[in-house]
């Protein structure tokens, strides 16, 4: 047997960061995947039979990732940056709607008066993310840095209201003190709600560690697209780990690791057992069943992980028409296309679902790679008008799967569509391009077959609740938040301290802990 002095289980994007920088520490690595393919969450995937597309089939977008991680691993990934932040048709009357252009504040501010009235929320919509963009660019850093406690990082922000209005109070009431405007509102609540199922007033906050979450990356906020879809960066992830020295081995089955950091596995029916420091990139539900197989305590007693999101894949012709006669499709549709997400529709869908109902009318948001990046197709179709369309639906708990999930699912698709076609020109359905057996290419996800397709303990993209980006015990402060009871086991993916999304972090804090 070969003797290693780190195992990371799990080849996700985290576990390939964190093993790159252990290897080009010139630690001896393995990493272990129980897919036949690395990348995790963050891969491209031919989804429709016959069909020369590769789409980002799970996480889409990259707003986390930090620069430094890119240079650090040299790593050949390139993101591109969106113009347009988001479309927002109003639903009851989708011939007019809410067109945040970033290349140009004066057309901006024609679409905010043109549809709320004036020119308040506009005004107001400039101020509250400039002063977002300041706290951004100053907490942003620290994601790569030991802890610091709470007071330090409420200092460190610089604006003392506006942080402590995000961090201690709802959500809710910050946005209605904020702005006027239902439609407004609910575009900026939709931050604290992506796969986060909360009540923007629940005094838990959790929508508002998400809305920090998706303010803060990068330092700036944006989204970017990354050429050649998410696979390209998990795919540039393995190549730095594997010619840093790294063994990656796919189709392993990890059975067991025990608190001193035994690791037990099975690959093709054969088992292996191997010590050493183990950078679990799993989901810590996922780690918990791992420990108590081999023999240790249990970590904790929280609640289950809830995922709550639709995410549905498409491929068309071209893009749809919309109602409103004064907007492009292309402007539309490259930014975050906002389909009934107003802020009473939002907490109306939340108070649905929370009684095990679908929501309906479906919030949801739509953005299309293709407008970005055409790489992702094949010749044929990249030369055409074809187009991806990716829609994300809030409010979709696992609850609402658990009885009957094939069924639910249908229900749920059916009525996300349904409300996409509401605020568009024209039905969607005949535009979708059909694979190689006449099926419309189209496909829905439930957090309950992200649950079964990853191992993400009930869909949950997250892996857990996130958790606020600081220490929030003393014994916290100076720590990596990847640490676990047992010093030879941490966290190193969206379930440490500082996880989520495609962002490398838990993975580059897992390495750094170990490497001291």
């Amino acid at each position: 047997m070969t003797s290693y002095d780190h195992i990371v289980v799990g080849a996700g994007h985290n576990g390939l960061t964190a093993a790159a920088y252990l290897a080009r520490a010139g630690r001896r690595v393995l990493v272990l995947e129980r897919q036949g393919h690395v990348g995790g969450a963050a891969v491209s995937a031919q989804a429709f039979d016959g069909i020369d597309a590769r789409l980002s089939r799970y996480s889409y977008l990259v707003s986390l990732l930090p620069r430094q991680i890119i240079e650090d691993l040299d790593l050949d990934v390139r993101l591109v940056r969106r113009r347009y932040s988001s479309y927002t048709p109003l639903p009851s009357d989708p011939s007019r709607g809410l067109l945040v252009d970033t290349g140009d504040a004066a057309a901006t501010r024609a679409s905010f008066r043109a549809v709320t009235g004036s020119d308040h929320d506009f005004d107001a919509w400039q101020r509250f993310y400039s002063r977002i963009a300041a706290i951004a660019d100053r907490v942003w850093p620290t994601l790569l840095e030991p802890l610091r406690a709470a007071e330090a990082m409420r200092e460190l922000a610089g604006d003392d209201d506006l942080w402590d209005a995000v961090t201690t109070r709802p959500l809710g009431a910050l946005l209605r003190e904020t702005f006027d405007d239902d439609l407004v509102r609910g575009v900026v609540a939709t931050d604290g709600l992506i796969g986060t199922f909360a009540d923007l007033d629940d005094p838990t906050l959790a929508a508002n560690v998400c809305f920090l979450y998706h303010l803060i990356g990068g330092g700036t906020g944006d989204w970017d697209v990354p050429v050649g879809g998410m696979g390209a960066v998990s795919g540039a992830l393995a190549r730095a780990a594997t010619q840093a020295g790294a063994t990656i081995v796919t189709g392993a089955s990890v059975r067991a690791v025990t608190a001193d950091g035994e690791v037990v596995w099975e690959v093709d029916g054969r088992e292996h057992h191997s010590r050493a420091t183990v950078l679990a990139a799993v989901a810590p539900a996922v780690l918990e069943r791992l420990l108590v197989a081999g023999g240790a305590e249990p970590l904790t007693a929280g609640p289950a992980p809830e995922g709550s999101q639709l995410k549905v894949n498409m491929l068309l012709r071209r893009l749809p028409r919309l109602a409103d006669p004064d907007v492009d499709p292309v402007a539309a549709f490259s930014g975050t296309f906002h389909v009934h997400e107003g802020y009473a529709a939002l907490q109306a869908g939340y108070a649905a679902a929370a009684a095990g109902r679908v929501v309906d009318p479906a919030p949801c948001e739509i953005y299309c790679h293709t407008l970005s990046d055409r790489s992702i197709l094949g010749p044929d179709l990249a030369a055409g008008d074809a187009q991806t369309l990716t829609l994300f639906g809030l409010h979709v708990p696992a609850r609402l799967f658990s009885a009957d999930n094939d069924a639910r699912r249908e229900e749920a698709l059916r009525v996300a569509m349904s409300a996409l076609d509401s605020v568009l020109g024209e039905p969607l359905g005949p535009l979708l391009l059909r694979d190689a057996s006449g099926r419309p290419c189209i496909e829905a996800r439930t957090p309950l077959d992200l649950e079964a397709d990853l191992g993400l303990p009930g869909g949950n993209i997250f892996h857990r609740g996130l958790q606020w980006p600081w220490a929030e015990t003393p014994s916290e402060v100076g720590t990596w938040g990847v640490e676990t009871p047992h010093p030879a086991v941490l966290i190193a993916a969206a379930g440490a301290r500082r996880g989520g999304g495609v962002s490398g972090i838990p993975g580059h804090n897992a390495a750094r802990a170990v490497l001291g």
